[in-house]
Order: structure tokens, then sequence, then C-alpha cells
């Protein structure tokens, strides 16, 4: 018997995020005031607190700025994916994410790993993962 994965729930704020993912699109808040980019989304700038921002696509490119190799998952749904990388990657806009890198053994991860944004095929639950970029 396998068990469904939880998905994320939008809300309003985050709506435009989660739909740009079901198209495999990496959207991000970006300050209408000072530019500044930010992730997770959120109602006032963490810069300088405007409350005006706008969507605009991401590079999908960054690096891993540290991560953990999961043995023992929280949750059952994901027994049978162990192990797995949990990282948190710094895009190259400046936000950091915390998702999983994908396409590499774990023993083969490493801070500083350069990255590029792939999306889950799962369509419920478009979920951004990162993998090894090719030079």
């Amino acid at each position: 018997m396998s068990i469904a994965k939880p998905t994320p729930t939008p809300v309003p704020l985050t709506e435009p995020f989660w739909a740009a993912a079901r198209r495999g699109e990496l959207l991000l808040q970006r300050c209408r005031k000072c530019g500044h980019h930010q992730h997770y989304p959120r109602v006032l700038c963490t810069r300088c607190w405007h409350r005006e921002h706008e969507w605009v696509p991401s590079s999908g490119r960054g690096r891993v700025w540290t991560f953990t190799v999961v043995h023992r998952p929280g949750h059952p749904a994901w027994d049978t994916e162990v192990p797995y990388v949990l990282a948190i990657v710094e895009l190259d806009e400046g936000p950091r994410l915390l998702t999983n890198v994908i396409g590499i053994e774990p023993a083969e991860v490493a801070v500083d790993l350069r990255v590029t944004a792939r999306f889950a095929e799962d369509e419920d639950a478009p979920l951004v993962q990162f993998e090894p970029a090719v030079s």
C-alpha cells in the first residue's frame, strides 16, 4: 500500500508561483520599489517593506548553499525514496529555496555545486527540484 504525499495548498498570495510551477516555470516576487527578489512570497518586501511586487521569471540557476542526506524520512510517503538530498539552494537572483537535489548520487552533492531547476512530473504537486548544472 502506498501512502499519498502531502501536496502544497496554494493561497491567493502564492497562487502565481504554483500556477507557474504547473507550467514548469520558476517565478519570484520582485519589489517594484527597490528591485529586491524574494522567496517565499510575502506581502511586504523584506528589504524596504514596500507593498507592491511583480512576479518575474527566475533563471532557475543557483548553487547548493547547504544540504543533508535524508535516510529516515519524516513522513512515510517518502520511505521508498531514501536516501535523498534535502537542500537549500541559493538562486543566482539571491533568494534561497528549500528543495531537493536530484539526478546525482547523494554522496556526490557538495556545497557550492551549481544546479538548475527542474519540476516534478506530478501535475498535482509541481514542486521545484534541482539537478546538477551542465557545464
